[in-house]
């Protein structure tokens, strides 16, 4: 293979640098009789000025959706070309060049579907319609990843029109290249030079020697959308027997011999999700893996979850669509959803692997960022809507969309620069062995081994190794793959500016997180020096130092920074005052440290609980209460609760971001801390007859606190609801 490789590589044009592209979640996808439509809930329906946002970026070109059921669901003659008419010409503006997405996972209008007979002509019409008003655009992509739409559409019943079956799988297959075809015979009677840029969702299968035939006839089977276009399915052809097998006619298959549509680049997807690894062995894998083929019976699971030598890769699968095809490549969706370190690493090693093949020969014009919006419910897979956010460049939980730590790198990549972030020197999750949920199995070839290579990065420095805050901290970064030190206080003295300079010269941290601090409230009121020193004077040293040697910090203060007053939660740009020393020490701290370094990361929160320490209120709650001992809570006073893993996973993805000034996190919801021990009472099943619920004046508090103290943000909401906090602790509890 690798000599075939080499055979090629003198062929292709000389190489321009990679472009970066990017583009925008725009699935318009069917369920039943309801459409689910990302461009609605992303609000980029409504927004034209995002596309100067992703001006900004310096990105080249963007997948950008022209839908058909949007502009026309009611025919033709309707359409309202409007919205289209404004942001097109805005992209021309700015210099994007646009590349028009016709169909988007969907299925047309509700007069049609992607078994109509009629579907391939209606596309085709609408894409004549396209061209014509459009005549300036050049590159098209009438029908998003047909096969991929074809298998979730008529294969597994997740989308319209909900088949089941091998026919009904091929007859939406062939519609959706029948329309390609069609649309772009349409298109190039306008515009004789417009260039078709087909994706698809190219992943591979793997399998254990048994059912080595299945995993061949899959592997087969990711070529037949690209394969169909290019004229390639002949009567020899591995798939030309199945097609014939699920119903389709011989008629139907040389249409694509007589009418080739060859793309003039092929646009890779690649999720880590798409390698699958089949085996017979149910016994180690869940039963929602199980499945089978009526030959055999099998699991069928994440091969990164189970394969030893980890994935082929994109590097592998762009070779692969290389040596097939001999045309030029894109990769046109980079996404994944994960934490940010993560997305950061996966978009650079796709990125690598595109730049290494087109060093080799290989004609790779570009890679794209996509989901520039962040998308909804594809952990469902689209088939419910219940507002599960995956952010992407932009993160779309704050009053305007928010440019993430991706928006750096791409700026970064268009404009040549290498990406330098220190956590991208950790590989990803993917290449770690903590992938492996199953028991290992060899799956690659020595050559298709991952060859990721780990060099030693800056730390995170943690200072509170002692704290519930710091040690959870320690113990997220450890699962994250963030490299850190966790700092005591004998460690480092952040009140000595002495102590707190030599240990950034010696451990050269990219940032710093101040999770250490005086937290005894009532204790505060006895020993104001002791607090104030603690939690102002030494948090001020610290930015100074981190100011000096420019590295980020991150601190933490406190809900108790406000008095009360109000009955609407608090937000970054509200009055202080504080009614205790603790709070005063605090206000101090925000104050001191924002001076002495002005893009300090300061994070307001409240509440804590956790499930990795036994001393917050909900643990407590809960195992006084499930032993029969009366429990006694304030019934008065109304917080927000804030669970811990939210907390550090939200604080981290802002550091790494960039973030800097006054941040709001806790989690969303308001509860009296009777209510709150009440609620995870009822959600662990405890019975709450010996809880006491009583006013705050009664609990013999020596500080005073606000009867209300709960925490929202002008700057993003992006903490999960309390809800589902609770529920999520109790689960890592038991």
């Amino acid at each position: 293979m690798a000599s075939a490789f080499n055979s090629t590589l003198n062929t292709t044009r000389s190489q321009l640098p990679l472009e970066v592209w990017a583009g925008i979640e725009c699935t318009v996808n069917r369920v039943g009789e309801e459409y689910f439509d990302q461009l609605e809930r992303n609000g980029h329906a409504t927004r034209l000025d995002d596309l100067d946002l992703f001006a900004e970026l310096g990105i080249q070109a963007i997948r950008y959706p022209v839908l058909w059921e949007r502009i026309a669901p009611n025919g033709l003659e309707n359409a309202d070309w409007s919205w289209a008419d404004e942001r097109l010409e805005r992209l021309r503006e700015l210099g994007i060049r646009p590349i028009v997405g016709l169909v988007h996972h969907g299925s047309g209008p509700r007069d049609t579907s992607l078994v109509d007979p009629e579907f391939p002509e209606k596309l085709a019409v609408f894409a004549r319609a396209v061209a014509e008003r459009y005549p300036w655009i050049t590159h098209y992509t009438p029908v998003n990843e047909p096969l991929t739409t074809a298998r979730f559409s008529g294969m597994y019943g997740h989308w319209y029109p909900h088949g089941q079956d091998d026919l009904t799988f091929a007859r939406a297959l062939l519609g959706e290249c029948r329309a390609i075809a069609l649309s772009m015979q349409a298109i190039r009677e306008v515009n004789p030079d417009a260039q078709l840029v087909q994706t698809e969702d190219l992943g591979k299968t793997y399998s254990t020697p048994k059912l080595a035939y299945q995993a061949e006839f899959e592997n087969e089977r990711r070529w037949l959308s690209l394969d169909l276009l290019c004229g390639r399915i002949t009567p020899t052809h591995p798939m030309w027997g199945y097609l014939r097998d699920c119903g389709v006619s011989e008629a139907e298959l040389e249409v694509f011999l007589q009418n080739t549509c060859p793309p003039d680049i092929i646009g890779i997807n690649h999720y880590l999700t798409s390698e699958r690894f089949l085996d017979e062995h149910l016994e180690n894998y869940p039963a929602w893996t199980h499945g089978g083929n009526g030959r055999d019976n099998y699991a069928d699971v994440e091969a990164v979850r189970v394969c030893a030598e980890g994935l082929a890769g994109p590097r592998t699968l762009l070779k692969e669509t290389w040596e097939r095809y001999q045309l030029p490549l894109a990769v046109t969706e980079v996404h994944l959803s994960c934490t940010r370190e993560e997305q950061l690493r996966w978009l650079k090693e796709v990125w690598n692997a595109a730049q290494e093949l087109q060093d080799r020969g290989a004609d790779v014009r570009a890679v794209t960022a996509w989901a520039l919006l962040g998308s909804y419910d594809w952990n469902s897979l689209l088939t419910r809507a219940v507002g599960y956010y995956e952010s992407g460049v932009f993160d779309l939980r704050s009053l305007r969309p928010r440019p993430t730590a991706i928006a750096k790198m791409v700026q970064d990549l268009a404009a040549r620069r290498q990406p330098n972030h220190p956590l991208l020197d950790t590989p990803g999750w993917w290449h770690r062995q903590e992938r492996l949920l199953y028991p290992a199995v060899s799956c690659l070839k020595e050559e298709g081994k991952s060859n990721f290579v780990s060099v030693s990065s800056r730390p995170l420095a943690i200072v509170g190794a002692t704290g519930t805050l710091g040690k959870a901290f320690a113990r997220l970064c450890e699962v994250r793959g963030i490299s850190y030190r966790l700092l005591t206080r004998q460690d480092m003295d952040i009140a000595n500016p002495a102590s707190v300079d030599a240990v950034l010269t010696e451990l050269q941290p990219w940032a710093v997180v101040n999770a250490a601090g005086y937290v005894r409230v009532d204790d505060a009121e006895r020993e104001p020096h002791i607090c104030l020193k603690v939690n102002a004077e030494g948090p001020a040293i610290l930015a100074a130092a981190c100011a000096q040697h420019n590295v980020a910090l991150l601190t933490f203060s406190s809900d108790l920074v406000f008095d009360g007053a109000v009955s609407n939660p608090y937000v970054e740009s509200d009055t202080v005052a504080p009614l205790n020393v603790y709070g005063c020490s605090k206000v101090l701290a925000e104050k001191l440290v924002l001076q002495a370094y002005p893009a300090s990361l300061v994070i307001r929160t409240s509440a804590f609980f956790g499930p990795w320490d036994e001393y917050n209120f909900v643990t407590i709650a809960l195992r006084q209460l499930a032993a029969g001992n009366s429990f006694v809570a304030a019934e008065d006073a109304i917080v927000s609760p804030t669970y811990v893993p939210d907390l550090v996973h939200t604080s981290l993805d802002l550091l790494i971001d960039g973030e800097n000034g006054l941040w709001h996190l806790a989690n969303k919801g308001a509860v009296a801390w009777a209510d709150l021990a009440r609620l995870a009472a009822q959600k662990a099943g405890v019975s709450v007859s010996s809880l006491i619920s009583v006013p705050t004046q009664e609990l013999g508090f020596i500080a005073p606190r606000p009867a209300y103290s709960v925490l929202g943000s002008s700057r993003g909401e992006l903490m999960p609801h309390l809800d589902s906090a609770i529920s999520r602790y109790l689960e890592e509890r038991t």
